[in-house]
């Protein structure tokens, strides 16, 4: 009989753990590639053009909903102002075109810019909590707002502009951006690999650090973590996927103006992830998808769909704290245990 050590159990220990890790990477790597791969029969067996392009903006507005819905899961701060990095994103993008210079660079500024003016602010306003930080997010929306409507001579002013994209986009025909069939399809696959790259995140050891600062952040100090630091990131992280939202948005309407800006749309997005559920990384999705087609629906029976919204938003609050995808989730818990309560002997 072969005695074994403990440096031979540890061993042991770490290979199973290793197995246990590429075996959830390969888990994950699948229901990503399903994921994207299940909107194709869908946005080829959609008839109609117009839900099409109603899904494909569900899909964006998705976008902008899930870096709000990020921020306050993992870092528990209400954001009213990331319209304006989406709409940042936005005029980084237009105004390149508009001067004559390369969609790639225009691309380039958009992710950049938008992160690195929201990492810059979040060092000054992280350290302010709770419903200052949010009216400040306001305030700051709204400046930048207000300055794109007032510089009519590069803006467009409330009227916006649109513009021409280039024939090809990185060897792509400039329509496949503009057609919604494949804006859905590509939409959805950033859209996708966005949660993806959140999820990731969330799960790293930075992750769950900017977790525990959110939880008790004076003890987090105290043990030697930069707090604020890591707030300003994670804050510059939900700038960047908004930036990826008004990226996309730009490039399918061909059109920008300050109204991408406005605090309205931060509202939007902040009502989006509140129905959809904030404790799932997909729930601000389901909520941005519930609302855009039930705005649809509540204007062609009349005029007041805000109305309809606030309503929904107050149910969903009261009777499903969790969000839409909370109950989603533990209607599928009860349906799972059920289904094995009948299958056992």
């Amino acid at each position: 009989m072969t005695d074994l050590s403990v440096g031979d159990l540890g061993t042991g220990k770490r290979e199973r753990q290793a197995l246990a890790r590429r075996r959830e990477t390969l888990s994950q790597g699948a229901i990503l590639i399903i994921a994207i791969v299940a909107v194709i029969p869908v946005a080829y067996l959609v008839r109609s053009n117009l839900v099409l392009s109603l899904m494909t903006q569900a899909v964006i507005a998705g976008v902008l909903a899930t870096s709000v819905g990020f921020l306050i899961r993992q870092s528990g701060a209400v954001t009213f102002g990331n319209a304006a990095f989406y709409g940042t994103a936005a005029y980084c993008v237009a105004l390149p075109l508009k001067a004559g210079l390369s969609l790639p660079l225009g691309i380039a500024l958009a992710l950049v810019i938008p992160p690195a003016l929201a990492y810059l602010l979040g060092l000054v306003i992280v350290r302010i909590p709770g419903i200052a930080f949010s009216m400040l997010t306001l305030a700051i929306g709204q400046a930048l707002s207000e300055l794109a409507l007032k510089a009519r001579w590069l803006t467009g002013g409330e009227d916006g502009f649109s513009f021409a994209l280039p024939k090809t986009v990185v060897g792509l025909d400039a329509s496949f951006l503009q057609r919604p069939t494949s804006m859905l399809i590509f939409s959805w696959s950033v859209l996708v690999l966005v949660l993806f790259g959140l999820s990731l995140f969330s799960r790293s050891r930075y992750g769950r650090v900017v977790a525990a600062i959110r939880e008790n952040e004076e003890r987090a100090r105290f043990i030697g973590y930069q707090t604020v630091s890591r707030r300003a990131a994670t804050f510059a992280l939900s700038a960047f996927v908004a930036s990826i939202g008004g990226v996309l948005a730009t490039l399918y309407n061909s059109f920008v103006s300050p109204e991408t800006m406005h605090w309205s749309l931060s509202g939007m997005a902040l009502i989006m992830a509140i129905i959809g559920g904030t404790q799932l990384l997909w729930g601000a999705v389901v909520g941005a998808a519930f609302v855009f087609f039930a705005k649809d629906w509540a204007g062609d029976i009349g005029e007041h769909w805000q109305a309809v919204i606030g309503v929904i938003l107050i149910v969903v609050t009261v009777g499903l704290p969790g969000g839409i995808s909370g109950a989603m989730m533990q209607i599928a818990s009860r349906g799972s245990r059920l289904f094995k309560g009948r299958g056992a002997p």
